[in-house]
């Protein structure tokens, strides 16, 4: 896909860009240097670590087949149609519903989905959200992604330093002065947070298109994104998606809960547009709105009756808590 790997490209000139520009701001050609070599380190890290840089951000703790045997049973189900090796699988401890996933490459990736999205969404719901995070994976936009939070964080974490020095004078000897500081402080984030909303929203479009066609029925997918959604707004938080904003692209919807500016630097689509553009295919497959048929469920899961998901009651004991 030549369009994802050119916005891919971008991305990652761009928020690059804006970290040498801080650097430059800061301190000169000497903040440039040093700039550089911590871009040039964060980038390597992130390339072979990136999975387990962010999976260890949210608390991720991996969930076995014997802990969770219907949620690797459905995953395996969807890799089989999508033509892609099993993800490691894993769960974070969160009220709020939620997904992503991470890794270098589809060979090394991983899927994790919280407690709250296991707990609320039903099978048929939760095999449409992984089908959707499984197109990312297919699409290899994790690594990009992965990236440009780690990027996107130090970004942030910088600017939080700047101000903080601001205010107790710590940088007023700063080569650029006080001025040169605000701007480092300020529109950095602020032009990082634009790049990530550029360039996401095009991608979860795709995913879902993708994911609808792994899964085989896109009221699935528009199910479960109404009820994540639905959630977010009746006010379920991700506190650590709210203390590192910069990994809300990662999500399947905004983890961010929409106060002060939270909407405004959303990166992605709205989900009424996303929920219009499912059921919209849908049609077109000949499906109408609560027909479950037509879609895949591996026959190992069943159709009724008690299916095996971890709970979030289960979430301070057994392998991930």
């Amino acid at each position: 896909m030549p369009s994802n790997f050119l916005k891919t490209g971008l991305l990652l000139i761009v928020m690059t860009g804006i970290f040498l520009g801080m650097g430059a701001l800061v301190g000169g050609r000497g903040g440039l240097i040093i700039a550089f070599g911590v871009a040039l380190v964060m980038n390597l890290i992130t390339y072979w670590k990136s999975d387990q840089i962010v999976l260890r951000m949210h608390g991720a703790q991996e969930v076995d087949e014997h802990a969770a045997p219907d949620f690797h049973r459905l995953v395996e189900g969807l890799c089989q149609r999508a033509g892609l090796a099993k993800p490691r699988l894993y769960v974070m401890n969160s009220p709020q519903p939620n997904a992503f996933a991470t890794g270098r490459n589809p060979e090394n990736s991983a899927l994790c989905a919280s407690t709250g999205l296991i707990d609320l969404l039903t099978k048929e719901e939760v095999a449409g959200v992984m089908a959707h995070e499984l197109a990312h994976v297919k699409n290899r936009d994790t690594l990009t992604m992965t990236v440009a939070a780690s990027i996107g964080g130090a970004i942030s974490m910088f600017a939080n330093m700047l101000q903080f020095g601001m205010l107790f004078g710590g940088t007023r000897n700063a080569r650029t002065g006080m001025f040169g500081t605000l701007v480092a402080a300020i529109l950095a984030p602020l032009a990082a947070t634009l790049v990530h909303m550029a360039i996401s929203r095009s991608r979860e479009y795709q995913a879902d298109q993708i994911g609808a066609q792994i899964c085989g029925n896109p009221l699935w997918l528009a199910s479960a994104l109404v009820k994540i959604q639905n959630a977010i707004k009746s006010g379920a938080r991700n506190e650590t998606a709210q203390q590192i904003p910069a990994s809300a692209h990662m999500f399947i919807v905004n983890p961010l809960t929409g106060r002060g500016l939270d909407n405004f630097f959303s990166t992605h689509p709205s989900t009424e547009n996303r929920v219009a553009e499912l059921e919209k295919l849908a049609q077109e497959w000949g499906m109408t709105r609560g027909k479950a048929e037509g879609g895949f469920l591996p026959s190992a899961v069943p159709a009724t009756g008690r299916t095996v998901w971890p709970k979030s009651s289960d979430a301070r004991r057994g392998p991930w808590g």
